[in-house]
C-alpha cells in the first residue's frame, strides 16, 4: 500500500504545469486532493478528469495573495474529508526583469505570490496539523533560491526566503510535523508568459525547448517526499534538467 494512499493533500497553484501534474499523478497514487488556483475552468476540468480516472478531488477558486482563499481552500478539505495530511505550496510567479526597468508592480506580485502566499499557506494549515498531531509542508523553491543570475533579483529573493521560511519552519516543527523543499530547475511550463520583455520571452522560450523536462519530474519528487514514514522528512530536493548549468 502506497505511503500516499488515503492522504489528503491540498495543492495550490494546481491548474496547471506543476501543480496538474502533481494532483494527476497524486491522485492516481489514492490521494484524495483539494485543488486551489485562480483559473477555476481549468481547475473544475482537472477535479472532473481526476473524477473519471476513479479518483478523488475537490476545488475551490483561490488566489494565495489572498489570505482568506488559503484559509478556505484548507477549510475546504477539513469539511470534505475531516483532516488534512500535506499542504503543497505551489503557486508561484516569475515576472522577471532587470532591476534598472523598476517594474514595481511585479516585484510586488511575486512578494505576494511566492513569498506571502507560502506564509498565508503556513498559517492556514499549522494550528491544523498542531491539533492533529500531524501534517507536511511542501514548499517550492527554486534553483534560483540556489543560483542568482542578473534579471532575476526579485524572483530569487522571494524563493531564497522560502529557503529560510521552510528551513526555520522545520526547526520549529517538533518530532510530528515535516517539512519539505522542492527547487525545480527549468521546467516545461508556461512561466516565459510572464516576461514583459518580448527579447527576454523568446530567449526563455528558446531555453524551454532546449532544456526543460516535463513537470512530472516535479511531480515525482514531491510524491516520494510525501510517501516516506512519519519519521522521514525529506528535507530538501533538486530536480533540474542534465543539461542545465
Amino acid at each position: 500500500m502506497s505511503g500516499i494512499q488515503g492522504k489528503v493533500v491540498a495543492i495550490t497553484g494546481a491548474s496547471s504545469g506543476i501543480g496538474e501534474a502533481t494532483a494527476l499523478l497524486l491522485a492516481e497514487r489514492g490521494a484524495k486532493v483539494v485543488l486551489g488556483a485562480r483559473g477555476v475552468e481549468r481547475l473544475e476540468a482537472l477535479a472532473a478528469r481526476i473524477a473519471r480516472t476513479g479518483g478523488e478531488a475537490v476545488s475551490a477558486r483561490t488566489d494565495v495573495r489572498r489570505r482568506d482563499d488559503v484559509s478556505g481552500l484548507i477549510r475546504l478539505a477539513c469539511e470534505r474529508y475531516g483532516r488534512i495530511d500535506v499542504l503543497i505550496n505551489n503557486a508561484g510567479s516569475m515576472a522577471v526583469s532587470p532591476l534598472d526597468e523598476l517594474r514595481v508592480d511585479d516585484w510586488e506580485e511575486m512578494v505576494d505570490t511566492n513569498l506571502k502566499g507560502v506564509l498565508f499557506g503556513i498559517a492556514a494549515a499549522l494550528p491544523v496539523f498542531r491539533k492533529q498531531g500531524s501534517g507536511h509542508f511542501v514548499n517550492i523553491a527554486s534553483t534560483s533560491a540556489h543560483r542568482i543570475v542578473p534579471t532575476q533579483s526579485v524572483y530569487a529573493g522571494t524563493k531564497f526566503a522560502v529557503r529560510a521560511l521552510s528551513e526555520g519552519l522545520r526547526q520549529e516543527a517538533g518530532d510530528k510535523l515535516r517539512v519539505t523543499i522542492i527547487s525545480p530547475g527549468m521546467i516545461r511550463t508556461n512561466f516565459p508568459d510572464h516576461f514583459k520583455n518580448p527579447e527576454m520571452r523568446a530567449q526563455a522560450e528558446e531555453a524551454r525547448e532546449k532544456l526543460a523536462i516535463s513537470p512530472d519530474a516535479i511531480a515525482r519528487a514531491i510524491a516520494f517526499a510525501i510517501e516516506q514514514p512519519d519519521e522521514v522528512d525529506v528535507s530538501e530536493v533538486i530536480v533540474r534538467p542534465t543539461a542545465q548549468g
